[in-house]
């Protein structure tokens, strides 16, 4: 008997093996603007991600500026690993059984699975559009949406990983991160945004 398969299926595989253009060389210059830039415009549309997104382009700064190499190797191993623990052990030292696990904390936790869902669902869904909106010159592998939420970089990763199942020459990760780094950035913004209206 012989197997066909499913035109789902053969469609998702279809999508997955799209390639895209190998992305363009950035200058040194454009590195080191985007951070100003970017912690510039923050400040304007929402102040109040600043202490989020400052970081974020502060390091990013710190990398890129060729003159803080001390400074950028410490904050990217030793500082934040200590960080990291000082926060787990503080977090997890105050937060007792019968404050933490509460109807509301479970329902967070859903509405932030259902929320990863949706913005993966959605990601996709505006990638599809933009590769058929392209032209057949440059397309667009609509896996990389998916990579839209603000978890890096394992999203990205996922991403990589799918299109190597699918074709093993077909490398995503550079691509994936680009709407990896907008999702957390775009989500700093909201929340900052909703923030300001809430307060």
């Amino acid at each position: 008997m012989a197997y066909y398969p499913h035109p789902k299926s053969c469609i998702y595989k279809l999508n997955s093996r799209i390639k895209m253009r190998p992305p363009r060389s950035v200058s040194r210059l454009e590195k080191q603007l985007f951070p100003i830039i970017g912690l510039l415009l923050t400040a304007f549309i929402a102040p109040s991600a600043l202490p989020l997104l400052g970081m974020l382009f502060f390091g990013n700064l710190l990398k890129e500026s060729t003159v803080t190499n001390r400074l950028a190797n410490t904050a990217s191993n030793a500082l934040i690993d200590t960080i990291t623990m000082l926060l787990g052990v503080t977090v997890g030292a105050s937060t007792q059984a019968d404050v933490f696990l509460t109807k509301d904390s479970i329902l967070i936790f859903g509405l932030g699975a259902f929320s990863f869902i949706i913005a993966t669902a959605g990601g996709v869904l505006v990638a599809k559009i933009m590769n058929w909106l392209s032209p057949k010159s440059n397309p667009i592998n609509p896996m990389i949406g998916a990579a839209g939420v603000s978890a890096v970089p394992d999203s990205a990763r996922v991403v990589q990983n799918l299109g190597l199942k699918n074709d093993p020459t077909n490398y995503l990760l550079m691509h994936a991160m680009a709407p990896n780094v907008s999702g957390v950035i775009g989500s700093a913004v909201a929340a900052g945004t909703l923030l300001s209206f809430l307060m």
